[in-house]
């Protein structure tokens, strides 16, 4: 049993090194990048999500990620753990495999005879001979004798490939099907082209342009066709064709190819590649990736015993900071330019892409705001800049529009961010873009079919704006889903329009917050989809998945609502009543009615076989939940199934994660939890209060405050909170204030193996409520 030794008495006996001193000394000569694991959550497939992730070779926010390829082209699992083959290390884009990748291309090598087609080509390979870390990855190809290796850089890479004495060794370049060419300079050492694949959300122009630089001369160049017929053509165009280069080489040469590419031109791509990577060696190259990386990692340094814990907190923080990446590039003049996805030309200013803010609106964006400030800014001027160029505010990019998921949540990050004193953005424009799609559903792009995209703008706003919710009978599919989600967003955009000093607007938002109320059913006590005539959608299973709601069911659901929890729990009979169905969750047992999909989907599988009940962890709607015992008196239950959930649902393995990682949010509810406070309610700047993980965590906000996070005689018995101090304040609210964190200082827990069930009860200390603020 391993504790955090922290005590008044220890602390103050300055002279004798203490054992948090002797871990902060451990910790310090440890690379914290390397503590990563990019394989966790690779275990996945369509039918059981442990992450649904791929090892992602980049570095924070990168344009391009690097990463190698077991399953067949076109698959959103490029990369699956089981996978006993590998035919390709690939540049990829994808932010999900049920969104696909986009602008894909793979470098791979051989030696013997030149083969071509991805599963011909394709290697045996072991994970003993894997090294997967976000700044590089390495790979031995058994079937060919040859190590392959990258390393990142935003918008390049390096490869380095290790041959064995042979005639013929190659290294291929495959343009991957959806339109791709490619053309050899042998006097040059190059292999330049585009790739134009996608799965949507890009104009008719959409190009993916790239350069690829050897340091060998080539003894013989090839181009295949879309059969996959090769030929001594030096230039191939097509719907899937690609370029081989071969060698003679000594055992253990070594073949160095510089790529980088370019949404812009293929001057642009050549710019790239002389910026970010010039001269730089392979190692120096490596160097500065892995450096990259460590910069972000070191603003929150752990120090604790538990070794596994540290990698799970790491791996997650890794994931989080890889979305949304980066669109934008520099030009000649330095100046940040893009290509836009929305209108197909290429515009000054920041683009950031590859998000789905139903998913990350919830803790990834609160973490930018929190940690990340002055890069929180440059995707939210990324996002005026998307409204200028496409009309309406995103709700899914990658790397355009993209019509899935619900919501309007692209006004809860503005909001989240402006109300907490994030700057350096064209908020008029955000905050004129959020209440348009509040307003109206007139002037929608369309998709091929001639129909508006559902994904921005809120599908049956009329309806909401009139009714106070989306009927269930008007052919509006996740009608209860979608009522709930406005709300909140409505109550987001009220806090904005104050801010902002709308007043009209403010009073207008707040009362359509209040909606949630609409769809409460007092006779089953839960949300319940409502007929355009008042009625009750019949027939009622709080247990049916999808329907009225998004990927869950009422049980659900039914917590989302996050502007006005104390207003929740009066409508369930107060604060008893509400943490008895909070507690029916975890004890209900995990039965499920699965008509409305058709077959059990993943998020219902993963919900089944975790053994605590109705709580859907894996999926996003009921993340915070957890955290809403701190409304109702009861904050000793959210620091125990805090801890729970960490504990028996995350690792650092490639089964790591409890169902879909989306985008980084997965993760930062693991990150923020284990620091010991997690963000429910937006544009408030509130965090309600769990269990620390670690004995020691320390932050160096923006600005360069550092604040000190203690939780003393913290072990996996401990998970209780018997006091706080806030630099040496008692502090009995269970909820830190955002001002509070960024201004540092030391945030002392003491734990305990018993719960306190005096601390963080007072009406007057709860978190914000709009019922309480009324």
């Amino acid at each position: 049993m391993r504790h955090c030794m922290i005590t008044v008495a220890t602390m103050a006996a300055i002279a004798l090194p203490t054992p948090i001193a002797a871990q902060q000394n451990a910790a310090a000569k440890t690379v914290l990048v390397d503590l990563a694991n990019p394989l966790m959550g690779t275990d996945s497939s369509y039918t059981m999500s442990y992450g649904n992730t791929y090892p992602a070779v980049a570095v924070p926010w990168g344009m391009n990620f690097w990463t190698p390829v077991t399953g067949k082209m076109g698959s959103g699992w490029g990369y699956t753990y089981d996978a006993e083959k590998i035919n390709g290390i690939k540049q990829t884009h994808q932010p999900s495999p049920w969104m696909n990748d986009y602008a894909a291309f793979a470098l791979f090598a051989e030696t013997g005879a030149l083969k071509v087609g991805e599963e011909e080509r394709a290697s045996w390979y072991s994970h003993k001979a894997e090294e997967a870390r976000p700044y590089r990855y390495k790979v031995y190809l058994a079937d060919y004798d040859v190590t392959a290796e990258v390393v990142p850089t935003t918008r390049a890479a390096q490869f380095r490939f290790t041959f064995p004495k042979n005639d013929d060794a190659h290294i291929i370049l495959d343009g991957y099907a959806g339109g791709s060419m490619v053309s050899i300079d042998a006097k040059r050492r190059r292999i330049t082209g585009y790739v134009r694949n996608n799965h949507g959300g890009v104009p008719g122009n959409f190009r993916n342009w790239f350069v690829a630089e050897f340091d060998h001369d080539f003894a013989v160049t090839r181009t295949w066709d879309d059969n996959g017929t090769l030929a001594a053509t030096p230039s191939r165009e097509g719907d899937h064709v690609g370029a081989a280069v071969s060698f003679r080489t000594q055992a253990g040469e070594q073949v160095g190819v510089r790529v980088a590419s370019s949404f812009v031109s293929a001057e642009q791509a050549q710019r790239n590649l002389d910026s970010e990577i010039g001269r730089d060696s392979f190692s120096a190259t490596e160097a500065k990736a892995k450096a990259a990386w460590e910069k972000e990692f070191a603003r929150i340094e752990v120090v604790d015993p538990n070794e596994d814990n540290r990698r799970t907190f790491y791996s997650a923080l890794y994931r989080m900071l890889l979305f949304p990446r980066q669109f934008h590039e520099i030009d000649a003049a330095g100046r940040q330019v893009h290509y836009s996805p929305f209108d197909g030309k290429v515009h000054p200013g920041p683009l950031y892409t590859d998000n789905g803010f139903w998913d990350t609106w919830r803790a990834v964006f609160p973490f930018f705001v929190l940690m990340y400030s002055e890069r929180d800014a440059e995707i939210m001027q990324g996002l005026a800049n998307t409204v200028k160029e496409g009309g309406w505010l995103p709700e899914w990019m990658s790397p355009g529009y993209r019509n899935v998921m619900i919501g309007a949540n692209s006004a809860n990050i503005i909001a989240d961010a402006w109300t907490n004193g994030v700057r350096g953005y064209d908020v008029k424009t955000l905050y004129a873009a959020a209440k348009k799609a509040a307003t109206t559903s007139e002037g929608r792009p369309l998709d091929k079919k001639g129909k508006p995209i559902a994904a921005v703008g809120r599908e049956g706003v009329e309806y909401y704006n009139r009714l106070g919710y989306v009927p269930y009978d008007v052919g509006i599919n996740e009608n209860a889903a979608r009522t709930l989600e406005y709300a909140t967003a409505d109550f987001a955009l009220s806090r904005l329009a104050s801010a902002l000093g709308k007043t009209d607007d403010a009073r207008l938002f707040a009362a359509r917050a209040q909606n949630y109320r609409k769809l409460f059913d007092g006779e089953s006590g839960w949300m319940r989809g409502r007929s355009q005539d008042g009625s009750w959608a019949t027939p009622y299973n709080p247990l049916k998945w999808g329907d009225a709601f998004t990927e869950g069911n009422a049980l659900h659901y039914s917590w989302s609502v996050m502007q006005d929890v104390r207003g929740l729990a009066e409508l369930m009979g107060g604060d008893a009543r509400f943490v008895e169905r909070l507690d029916s969750i975890f004890t209900t047992p995990p039965r499920f009615d699965d008509s409305y999909y058709g077959e059990t989907i993943h998020e219902i599988r993963e919900m089944q076989v975790v053994d605590m009940g109705q709580y859907a962890h894996g999926n996003q709607p009921i993340q915070h939940m957890i955290y809403l015992y701190d409304w109702a008196g009861a904050p000793w239950k959210a620091q125990f199934h805090a801890r729970d959930v960490m504990r028996r649902l995350y690792a650092a393995t490639p089964d790591g994660y409890p169902g879909d990682e989306d985008n980084g949010q997965t993760s930062a509810w693991y990150v923020f939890s284990a620091l010991g406070f997690y963000p429910v309610t937006p544009a408030t700047g509130q965090y309600a209060i769990g269990s620390p993980l670690f004995c020691e965590v320390r932050l160096t906000m923006p600005g360069g405050n550092r604040l000190v996070i203690e939780a003393a005689n913290n072990s996996a018995e401990n998970v209780y909170i018997q006091s706080v101090t806030l630099n040496g304040r008692d502090w009995t609210k269970p909820y830190l204030p955002r001002q509070e964190l960024q201004a540092g200082g030391t945030l002392r827990f003491i734990m305990g193996p018993t719960p306190n069930r005096e601390w963080g009860v007072a009406i007057k200390d709860r978190p914000f409520s709009m019922s309480d603020a009324r």
